[in-house]
């Protein structure tokens, strides 16, 4: 009886710890969930972008010897209606400021395969990144994302944007986000980490480094 009573107390324990999609992604607060088959994103009519997104990324596929080093073009994601799609010449004349930045999946992260990295290059996988951290912050989150993928084995991630002022926007009435969050657990091996970048240009430093942008996960659980 002892011994019964102790394995449901440890299956409880087991329960009680494991991280959900739930807990940070509200699906009814999506116009429209667009299912790229690898990965899924919550898009925004209102915002012209993703409100977040998740995917799984698996340690046999990313970070492999065989990366593909020709890199698709973007395209303009035909599932979405299209007065809410974003296209891709909206961005031209910003690059200096806003980048077209990947938010859900990297190009790395799907460069094992032809099909899985043009899935990447969807338009609706892209928001306006601040240059400097598309390039230099973001880019660390993300590769952090392929060492827990290869180590655990596989890591399960999601990403959430905040947008705090509605007024601010590129081209097509494209809002720019804010705050950028990203999530990364794997419950087998009772993993949770959770990262928040600023999305403008003056929040960069040129020591920065991907533990300065660690929080913890409750602060952005169910927002």
């Amino acid at each position: 009886m002892k011994k019964r009573l102790l394995l449901v107390f440890i299956f409880l324990a087991s329960l009680s710890y494991a991280t959900s999609l739930e807990d940070y992604v509200d699906r009814k607060q999506c116009d429209q969930i667009v299912d790229k088959q690898l990965y899924k994103i919550c898009y925004s009519y209102k915002y012209k972008g993703a409100l977040s997104g998740w995917v799984t990324l698996y340690g046999d596929k990313v970070n492999t010897k065989d990366d593909i080093k020709k890199r698709p073009r973007f395209y303009n994601e035909k599932n979405i209606p299209m007065k809410y799609r974003t296209k891709y010449k909206d961005y031209t004349g910003f690059g200096k400021n806003w980048n077209r930045g990947h938010f859900i999946v990297a190009d790395a992260d799907f460069d094992y395969d032809v099909k899985a990295l043009n899935k990447a290059y969807s338009m609706a996988n892209i928001i306006p990144q601040a240059a400097k951290v598309n390039q230099r912050t973001w880019i660390k989150v993300e590769r952090y994302g392929r060492v827990l993928a290869s180590k655990l084995g596989y890591i399960n991630s999601i990403s959430i944007a905040k947008y705090d002022n509605q007024n601010h926007k590129i081209k097509n009435d494209i809002v720019i986000p804010t705050t950028l969050y990203r999530i990364y657990y794997n419950n087998d091996a009772k993993f949770e980490r959770c990262f928040k970048y600023e999305n403008f240009e003056s929040a960069y430093r040129s020591d920065d480094k991907l533990k300065d942008h660690e929080i913890e996960c409750k602060r952005i659980k169910r927002f």
